[in-house]
């Protein structure tokens, strides 16, 4: 299941188990830092051949949500999807 594989790869970044992640978790949280939710962007990238249109230089002016884990899976689900 993609959403499965998702939480898989933020939690490898994270350094936690899958099962200690939450929906509703924002990146820092679970402790991403910028360069661990740029890196854990790169797995999904690589992962699912897709393009993730964010910018790390201004997370705020991307069209791709970081806001939450939730907020990543839906992207990542709709960019694979779509």
């Amino acid at each position: 299941m993609i959403r499965d594989r998702i939480l898989q790869i933020i939690a490898a970044q994270a350094l936690i188990d899958p099962a200690d992640l939450r929906l509703d978790a924002r990146p820092e949280e679970i402790g991403l830092d910028s360069l661990g939710l740029v890196e854990a962007i790169f797995a999904l990238e690589e992962e699912f051949d897709i393009a993730i249109p964010f910018n790390a230089q201004d997370p705020g002016a991307s069209s791709f949500d970081t806001f939450t884990i939730g907020a990543v899976v839906a992207a990542v689900e709709a960019l694979v999807q779509g």
